[in-house]
């Protein structure tokens, strides 16, 4: 029966010998959460059998190396490496098909982008690797400097045996019982290294000329057909154009696909980049939906074998379009689907609303996770490496809950103790929620925040939490409360010195602030933004800096940044940030199509401001005491610290009260999240203070704290 809001989402696909039930795929995502030894363990079983749940049709389970002891693209990827691995294999196998899945396996092996080990890393070629924003980036120590990966070329022999080692692992994924492998050929791991020119400068049989660059694939795929059969079916992920000089691009790609056909592949699964240009393979919040279709559009132009396509899908009217159009033949998803496993089930029901959108930020599934060698988190769905979340328990009685401050750690802290029970007030001094986030609405690129922010506004509202506007509540009232949190965020640092309080000194808070009132949930009361002149200093250096810095540089105005750090936002996720500093320099990112900068934005580092003057002249002093001075028309202060004036006063009038998000301490949206989110699940009946002033509840039988 044909699906009344997305027939061609929620129709079957053939690939190979394989039936799958809808076109929706969960192309590979490395979770990094197995045992040490890559074994496959409960976590990563109710990883993907949520997402099975949620009504993927066909997932593939991401990252699998074929030799330990040589690549690991994360540190816990799971591993397919020794025969005592196919138990576990096979329960993970078991929990989606449960669900109506079809699943597969990815084998990698990240040659020289490998995360452990550090040393002796093998690749096509010998060469020095830079690569910051990748999983195998170099190791810099608090007192090292940078000096680049050496990676070395792979002899013939260490080919062919790690050649035998994919043949080996595939087979063994088919005796686990999945319906599916797939070779990872993208984004510069180690089957990417041997198919690119730009990385495969070899003169023997596996470099060279094209068929030569692609013999290591084509000996892998002989290999697995020989172990698994012919009729086992074999996909491959590989990058549409890399995106670097050098790189492989759309015609050759095109040829790739073709000659996988020939050799009895299954399907192609289209992506981007390399990660010498991380853009292109991770995009981040700038890259607008389905940016990359076009590649997997010209390959199936050429092919009769499925082809998947992804990068930044996130709404089923769109996935919808490009399937009846003939652009692919299924879209496929990985952060989404950590955003929200269910994302498939609630399009099939027509509540695409519902759907937590992914906002492309990066932190919790790649910088505060991947990135620094742990486990897989989510900013915005505290599900993701928290089973506690996915099944929550209602409390035991009922408490009354006041939140100040309606940023994403109350709305989450609301949202979840509602769920559970609790009465909710929540309380927001402006007359609109969203805090933070809010500030992104205006930043090109940067307006995927609003989705979360939309989300969590939806939620309030369906679940009928009370919310007060333009209120800052007092002791006296909050004492009927049995718990108060205290979510009211960051304030802009507004330092004691000459002329801050001149006329043309604002706040990014004020630049940066809406002006859409089409938006329905814009208050009438709401102040316009901050009109900037055309030479603008921005001081500070944190979000507010950047996309301040941002929304004023595409609109044709010269920037000057000065920070008191050595370079300007290295706490930024760094894929973000190598497209920031490209804009900056009036390039762009990889793919990228956005305006470019009239100028480039200058930044001072190791630097502060020392004075003001009244005709626009800002003294600037550095870590030498040295003075320069800057004629500008605005200056920006982007400095923050957390807003808990309140906090002390709320202790020592007897208040239950902790803080979250930002008024606990300055980080960024998972950060916020998180702490709402835990919150919520310890507000229990007895609910107290322990010694750390931190909420506890729950105490082990014995114990009497009252």
């Amino acid at each position: 029966m044909k699906n009344k809001y997305y027939p061609n989402l929620f129709s079957p696909i053939q690939i190979g010998n394989m039936l799958v039930p809808n076109r929706i795929a969960m192309v590979p995502t490395d979770i990094s959460s197995s045992n040490a030894d890559g074994s496959i363990n409960q976590r990563v079983i109710t990883y993907h059998e949520q997402i099975a749940k949620g009504g993927c049709g066909f997932i593939i389970v991401g990252a699998t190396t074929p030799d330990k002891a040589t690549g690991r693209p994360t540190v816990t990827c799971v591993a397919a490496d020794e025969d005592p691995l196919i138990p576990g294999l096979a329960n993970l196998a078991e929990a989606m098909h449960r669900y109506g899945a079809k699943c597969a396996v990815q084998i990698q092996h990240p040659g020289r982008q490998a995360a452990w080990p550090r040393k002796n890393l093998m690749s096509a070629s010998d060469h020095l690797l830079d690569v910051p924003g990748s999983a195998g980036h170099e190791v810099i120590y608090a007192e090292s400097i940078a000096q680049g990966k050496s990676v070395r070329a792979m002899t013939v022999e260490e080919i062919y045996d790690l050649i035998e080692k994919f043949g080996e692992a595939a087979w063994r994924v088919k005796q686990a019982g999945f319906d599916s492998v797939e070779l990872h050929g993208a984004h510069g791991y180690l089957i990417a290294q041997f198919m690119s020119p730009f990385v495969n400068k070899r003169n023997d049989r596996f470099g060279g000329s094209f068929m030569g660059r692609m013999r290591f694939t084509m000996e892998i795929i002989t290999r697995i057909q020989m172990k698994c059969g012919k009729d086992y079916p074999l996909g491959i992920r590989y990058s549409g154009d890399e995106w670097i000089e050098g790189g492989r691009g759309l015609d050759e790609t095109v040829r790739v696909a073709k000659l996988m056909e020939e050799m009895g592949l299954a399907y192609v699964d289209i992506s981007a980049g390399i990660f010498e240009s991380p853009g292109a393979v991770m995009d981040p919040m700038y890259y607008p939906e389905g940016w990359n279709t076009y590649t997997a559009e010209e390959v199936k132009k050429h092919v009769s074998i499925p082809v998947i396509t992804s990068h930044s899908l996130r709404n089923p009217d769109y996935c919808e379009k490009i399937l009846s159009d003939g652009k692919t033949d299924m879209v496929g998803f990985s952060r989404q689907l950590i955003a929200d496993a269910y994302w498939a089930d609630k399009a099939r029901l027509g509540k695409k609303e519902d759907i937590r959108r992914c906002i492309s930020c990066l932190v919790g599934c790649w910088q505060e996770s991947l990135m620094i060698r742990r486990d897989m988190r989510c900013a915005i769905n505290p599900a993701v490496g928290d089973e506690r979340f996915i099944h929550i328990k209602p409390a035991k009685k009922s408490c009354k809950v006041a939140i100040i401050g309606g940023g994403p750690a109350g709305m989450e802290a609301a949202r979840l103790c509602t769920l559970r029970g609790h009465k909710v007030t929540l309380f927001e001094k402006t007359g609109e929620l969203g805090g933070a986030m809010l500030c992104c609405c205006t930043v090109p690129g940067k307006n995927k925040m609003r989705w979360y922010a939309d989300w969590l506004r939806r939620k309030m509202k369906k679940l009928g939490i009370e919310v007060k506007y333009r209120t800052e509540p007092k002791v006296k009232e909050l004492k009927k409360y049995d718990v108060v949190l205290l979510a009211t965020g960051s304030r802009v640092f507004k330092p004691d010195i000459p002329g801050i309080k001149l006329s043309f000194v604002t706040t990014f808070e004020d630049v940066l602030r809406c002006k859409s009132t089409k938006c329905e949930y814009y208050p009438k009361d709401k102040e316009k933004p901050f009109k900037c002149g055309k030479k603008v200093l921005i001081w500070g250096d944190h979000f507010g800096a950047a996309d301040a810095a941002e929304m004023l540089g595409s609109a044709g105005a010269k920037i000057t940044i000065v920070t008191e750090n050595s370079g300007f936002a290295e706490w930024m996720e760094p894929v973000h940030r190598d497209v920031m500093m490209k804009r900056f320099a009036c390039g762009n990112g990889e793919g990228l199509k956005s305006k470019k900068y009239a100028h480039p934005v200058t930044i001072i580092p190791s630097s502060s401001v020392f004075e003001i003057k009244k005709d626009g002249t800002v003294v600037i002093v550095n870590s030498e005491f040295e003075q320069s001075t800057l004629k500008v028309d605005t200056v920006v202060l982007a400095g923050v610290v957390s807003e808990d004036i309140v906090y002390e006063s709320f202790l020592e009038a007897g208040l239950n009260v902790v803080r979250i998000g930002d008024s606990k301490k300055v980080r960024n949206v998972r950060g916020a999240v998180t702490d709402g989110a835990n919150a919520a699940l310890v507000i229990e009946e007895g609910v107290m203070l322990n010694a750390n002033n931190e909420l506890i509840s729950n105490l082990p039988t014995g114990i009497d704290l009252s």
